[in-house]
């Protein structure tokens, strides 16, 4: 019981870390301390190094013993190959998902790019994010692909921090209108055009990457 009161709050840790980073409240760069925080999180200061050294592997924190441990500094390159994982991925995603995909899907899709159209007006970044993150996963979840899920959530983290940059961009609104494209291809069962058309929407994250 004990073991899995502490893998609890490893992973407490490791979420609430993680989202820091992802949404800019620890910023590139910016140095981290165990203590302060396990302090802000209410934790002992194990867990907190547990989740540090996860999110050393997923390539969010860089260390060095007995100098610094710090935010990983947007490294264009690492980014890069990360996004070109994530966005075979996805593409593989909606291939494998559309022939078992249902019109509760369908509808769940629908309903996450009309959260996310109305947050992008907004201009409410973390809304959006979060709402193409539901479009995506539902094709992502249908795929039953448990290596394709698991590859998807390594690699995503490190693309995260850049998303935030391309949803204040013309071409993060014109994911509204890619959106019903993929949206349409489903509803087609059009399996080959859904992965295609996925394929083409993460590339507009690699565009702005290139201008990085």
């Amino acid at each position: 019981m004990q073991y899995i009161s502490r893998a609890l709050y490893r992973d407490q840790a490791l979420t609430a870390i993680r989202e820091a980073i992802m949404v800019g409240a620890l910023a590139p760069g910016s140095p981290i301390k165990d203590v302060e925080l396990a302090e802000r999180l209410g934790l002992s200061r194990t867990p907190v190094r547990e989740a540090l050294a996860r999110l050393a592997d997923e390539g969010l924190v860089e260390s060095k013993p007995h100098s610094y441990t710090r935010v990983t500094p947007l490294d264009t390159a690492a980014v890069r190959d990360a996004h070109a994982v994530v966005q075979a991925m996805h593409a593989l995603a909606a291939r494998l998902a559309v022939p078992k995909m249902t019109p509760a899907d369908l509808a769940a899709m629908r309903a996450a790019n009309a959260r996310f159209a109305t947050a992008l007006a907004d201009q409410d970044v973390p809304a959006a994010l979060a709402a193409d993150d539901e479009f995506h996963d539902v094709a992502v979840r249908r795929s039953g692909n448990f290596a394709v899920i698991a590859t998807i959530e390594r690699y995503t983290p490190l693309v995260r921090r850049l998303e935030r940059l391309r949803f204040g961009t013309p071409p993060g609104r014109h994911s509204v209108a890619m959106h019903e494209e993929i949206v349409a291809a489903c509803a087609a069962e059009d399996a080959d055009l859904a992965a295609a058309l996925v394929e083409r929407n993460w590339a507009t994250l690699a565009e702005l990457l290139e201008e990085n």
